[in-house]
């Protein structure tokens, strides 16, 4: 049974910031917050974000799965008088929340994918390599486990996933090690598995800045949070709560989440086109964004000496058109099929 997780103290003034986020500046900056606006954030997690919007003046949504992020933001609704709502429940369902509330639209949406430096610092979640914990995982506290997945998932599939979702070179040899060991006795601590990708790893990551560890473990994390589906649907419940000149802003820290926005974004050929010079032009619907500024942007020296954590962040940025909302996703937004550990057991 794990143990109680710490509560994240994150009290003080709204003006007070115990937590920098990565791309502070910028966000704010993408978002334009203004008082008597209404800001979702997304990823609540220590809180970062949201303070810093408060201090615009405007109303702000925030959204966490996690029961610890809620549990500690508490002490932030009650300094910002009315103007911060703090919803427990995913990300994706992000427009629900909102009109729960009674509002029919907002004028901006802020995500900051990833898991949060909050989840990394709690050994007890399990999200580390570098503290040992419970082999976890789960933002929501509940349903599959890290641990699961290292000792049941099939050895094809958990290729797969490291593969894909952790882009780990070595993943059919660190997969192989993972079902051997698992034979032998199964893993339950977050110590255990990094011992066993760092014998397989270590050598090619020597003087490298980041663990052996890093990319299997960031794998069956986004694996169990089903973390990119959750993206896709928390982008599209964005573009249909959002206000015509409203801003969608999102910090990625991985290729796969960020090849998402990025073509999620992409605008639309406005001319009318059959797809080959050989059909029949049809229509083609009105983009549903415009690109705030061209390309991401990047965090700057200062920062990421300060925040390592901004080394591999990214910020797109659109603006919402009048267009309306797509019914359907894209099939081209890139999220990879991945078999479930109920598919594969059965």
């Amino acid at each position: 049974m794990m143990a109680a997780a710490t509560r994240p103290d994150i009290s003080g003034s709204i003006t007070k910031r115990p937590h920098v986020p990565v791309l502070l500046a910028e966000v704010l900056d993408a978002l334009a917050a203004k008082p008597g606006d209404t800001i979702v954030d997304g990823t609540f997690g220590a809180g970062g974000y949201s303070r810093a919007i408060l201090d615009t003046g405007a109303r702000v949504v925030a959204v966490d799965r996690d029961p610890d992020a809620i549990a500690g933001g508490v002490p932030l609704v009650v300094e910002a008088d009315g103007r911060l709502d703090l919803v427990e429940g995913r990300f994706s369902d992000l427009d629900a929340h909102v009109r729960a509330l009674g509002l029919a639209d907002v004028q901006g949406v802020v995500l900051d994918l990833g898991v949060s430096s909050m989840q990394l610092d709690q050994a007890e979640r399990g999200f580390s390599f570098r503290n040992d914990g419970p082999l976890d995982m789960r933002m929501e506290q509940k349903g599959l486990s890290a641990a699961d997945v290292a000792n049941f998932l099939p050895r094809r599939d958990l290729t797969r996933v490291i593969g894909i979702l952790g882009e780990e070179k070595r993943a059919s040899s660190v997969s192989r090690a993972i079902c051997d060991r698992r034979a032998e006795a199964p893993f339950t601590r977050t110590a255990d598995l990094a011992a066993v990708v760092d014998k397989v790893v270590g050598r090619s990551f020597k003087g490298k800045q980041i663990h052996p560890a890093t990319r299997t473990f960031q794998a069956l994390r986004m694996y169990v949070n089903r973390e990119l589906e959750q993206i896709v649907d928390a982008l599209a419940a964005a573009e249909r709560i959002l206000a015509p000149g409203g801003r969608l802003v999102v910090v990625t820290f991985h290729s796969l989440e960020d090849r998402i926005v990025k073509r999620f974004l992409a605008d639309r050929i406005r001319t009318r086109s059959g797809g080959s010079r050989h059909l029949p032009e049809t229509d083609v619907p009105p983009p549903t964004f415009e690109l705030v500024f061209k390309g991401a942007r990047e965090a700057g020296d200062d920062e990421i000496r300060d925040n390592p954590r901004s080394r591999s962040a990214r910020l797109r940025a659109g603006l919402r058109t009048d267009a309306p909302a797509r019914s359907d996703m894209p099939d081209n937004l890139g999220v990879p099929r991945l078999a479930s550990l109920e598919q594969a057991e059965g």
